[in-house]
This record gives structure tokens, sequence and C-alpha cells, in this order.
């Protein structure tokens, strides 16, 4: 019998979670307090790939040498709460893609780390109107 998570609003598997995470139309990586990388969703589609060896390290050793400041001023701002997101988005290979950063916090507000968001948004853009179930 597989081992449940018990959460506020329910219980999953360890596998189920993983599926999920896996199944929604964005990449996720966290990075915990420490900037340390944790954990990368796995979707088939994945933008920005990422391999195991992201596990463990700090997170500023996974971009360019010139992102570097911006990724730490991020960071500082996340954990000194004087912002709670950051977005940015890029043309790559004619396609646009929004990435976005958000603090995590537990409930009391505790800072426990960073989630980036990674999405192609190019047919979003392109919708209009709208279509009903």
């Amino acid at each position: 019998m597989p081992v449940k998570i018990s959460l506020p609003s329910g219980s999953l598997s360890e596998k189920e979670i993983e599926a999920m995470l896996d199944t929604l139309p964005v990449d996720i990586t966290f990075v915990d307090a420490k900037d340390i990388v944790r954990y990368f969703s796995q979707s088939p589609k994945r933008i920005f790939a990422r391999t195991p060896a992201v596990i463990g390290r700090k997170v500023q050793q996974c971009h360019p040498p010139k992102s570097i400041g911006k990724v730490n001023q991020i960071l500082s701002d996340f954990k000194s709460g004087k912002s709670d997101s950051a977005s940015f988005w890029i043309n790559m290979k004619g396609r646009i893609i929004y990435i976005r950063y958000f603090q995590v916090r537990d409930r009391k507000g505790k800072y426990l780390g960073c989630l980036e968001v990674t999405q192609d948004i190019t047919d979003i853009k392109k919708i209009e109107g709208e279509k009903r179930l």
C-alpha cells in the first residue's frame, strides 16, 4: 500500500504528486532557503533542460555569470520580504517564454525558498474571445 502524504486539503501518494507536477503545463524548479536547488519537474516538453546534477547545487551556479547579480537581488528581496515575485519573458526560437519566480513561505511566514515557473505562452497570447464548456 503506497504511503499517503497528508496535506491540509487531502492526501496523495508520492507517485501521484510526481505525476501531477510533471503534468502541469509549466516547468517548476524549487530552490530552498539556502539557495540550493532541491527539485525540478520533469515534463516531457521541458523548456530549459535540467539534469539530476543540478540537485544540491547553489542556484547561482545554474545561471549565466551576467545574470548572477539579478538572481542574487531577487533572492535577497524574497528573503527580506521586499517582494514576493519577479517576472521576465524572452523570445526563444520564435516562442515567447514567460519566467516567473515566487517566494515560498510557510503558514507562519518563514522563508522556505523560491519557486521558478517557466511557461511557453506563445499560444496563450493568441487567445481571443471565449470558449466555454
